[in-house]
């Protein structure tokens, strides 16, 4: 039997990584992508679709969650809210997106479900992220044992974090590896056209790729 999984794509290296390294361990993948109101969501999608098809993903999903936009609260999401150019700080960062990792993780679940996988993959990093509480390899854990609580009993999911102990230097020696068409991911937090470069998240790649000695394919203003 071909065992699958559901790969949560958001279009960005992190999880454009993740998702080929469950096609590299023999998974068909169900590519899973939210359009959740935020900034740069046109260009994230694009940017999904392209690694779905890049991971030959067997069926996916686009799915609207215009709460979020509602609920505001971050700088993705609430234009009155200005995204940080400062730099990392310390502390839970601005674009942090109340509780979306647990949201993405439930509506996977069901998914997941429906399709009969054996495990759900997402890019988290908890070491050299932003600050991210639902980033927590403790926390995704806890929400396994959640999934499989409140689901059929022959349901048995893993939640696998291939990514959430490394260095974003790492990320991108192993996408660069494996191959991933880093092209056509997107990490900007405020631009579509041209990344911004000085957003925590596109200074977060920029290291990452100077550190693992090599260039950002993408544009930046």
């Amino acid at each position: 039997m071909n065992k699958k999984a559901v790969c949560i794509i958001s279009g960005g290296m992190d999880s454009a990584l993740s998702a080929k390294i469950a096609q590299n361990e023999g998974y068909e993948i169900i590519a899973l992508h939210f359009n959740y109101g935020q900034r740069t969501e046109e260009k994230e999608l694009e940017c999904f679709r392209k690694i779905a098809s890049a991971v030959d993903a067997s069926e996916t999903y686009e799915i609207d969650l215009p709460f979020f936009e509602q609920i505001g609260a971050s700088a993705l999401t609430d234009q009155s809210i200005d995204v940080p150019t400062g730099g990392l700080e310390e502390g839970v960062p601005v674009t942090y997106v109340p509780f979306r990792n647990g949201i993405f993780l439930s509506i996977a679940a069901a998914v997941a479900e429906k399709h009969g996988v054996q495990a759900l993959f997402i890019g988290v990093v908890e070491e050299d992220s932003s600050g991210y509480p639902d980033c927590r390899e403790s926390y995704i854990e806890q929400m396994q044992k959640a999934i499989n609580l409140g689901t059929k009993d022959e349901t048995d999911l893993e939640i696998k974090m291939p990514l959430v102990a490394l260095k974003k230097s790492q990320i991108v020696q192993k996408a660069l590896e494996l191959n991933v068409p880093l092209q056509d991911t997107w990490s900007c937090y405020k631009s579509e056209e041209k990344a911004c470069g000085v957003c925590d998240s596109c200074r977060l790649r920029l290291k990452g790729f100077e550190e693992a000695g090599s260039v950002d394919p993408i544009l930046y203003a």
